[in-house]
């Protein structure tokens, strides 16, 4: 399985917008805050693997 990077460009409710940061790329993700990390604000970098995302530090 591939592992993919992503950036939480911003917060809208109970969405986010990810950036994927391991590729060149301007597209935009909407993702259901309920499938992110509790503790996400706007700049968190996230990592997808195994259908899931997870903090990175």
């Amino acid at each position: 399985m591939e592992i993919w990077y992503y950036e939480v460009v911003s917060i809208d409710g109970d969405y986010a917008n990810l950036r994927r940061t391991d590729i060149e790329s301007d597209d935009i993700k909407l993702v259901a805050r309920a499938l992110l990390p509790l503790e996400i604000t706007e700049g968190s970098k996230l990592r997808y693997e195994m259908f899931e995302y997870i903090l990175e530090n």
